[in-house]
């Protein structure tokens, strides 16, 4: 039975002896709904739009926490802060990164992931997980 992110997210904090609040919740909320990579900042000011009672902290922590629990990933792309994305939105896939503006485009290219695969079994590798960030500059800042 797969359980809903929520769900999970909550046994990992009665693990931690840790309690799902409201202000959690509506974060976690927040996070899931949004598709593609978030910081903890741009999360605060869309959750402050709606509950300004919540704080920066608290916000950082929640991702923290989906972190440690397997709910979120957190990458760096250079930019000097962390982006989150939810681990339970999509298949793999690979970063066109803008150096001027840090627009993230994700894409999925089958050709690139088979010509991977093969160049690790030829080597005697196997592959567990991989990253393919390409950085550049977009169509909006040529």
């Amino acid at each position: 039975m797969i359980k809903q992110p929520l769900h999970q997210f909550e046994e990992f904090l009665s693990k931690q002896n840790l309690r799902l609040t409201g202000q959690r919740q509506l974060i976690v909320n927040a996070f899931l709904k949004h598709k593609g990579h978030i910081s903890s900042e741009e999360l605060y000011r869309k959750v402050q739009k709606t509950s300004p009672d919540i704080g920066f902290t608290t916000v950082y922590r929640t991702l923290k926490l989906l972190s440690e629990a397997g709910l979120a990933t957190s990458k760096n792309f250079g930019n000097g802060y962390a982006r989150f994305e939810s681990t339970n939105q999509q298949e793999h896939h690979d970063h066109l990164i803008c150096t001027k503006c840090g627009k993230i485009v994700e894409f999925v290219n089958d050709q690139i992931e088979t010509l991977q695969n093969g160049i690790a079994q030829r080597h005697g590798f196997m592959v567990t997980d991989h990253t393919l960030d390409i950085y550049g500059i977009c169509q909006d800042c040529k």
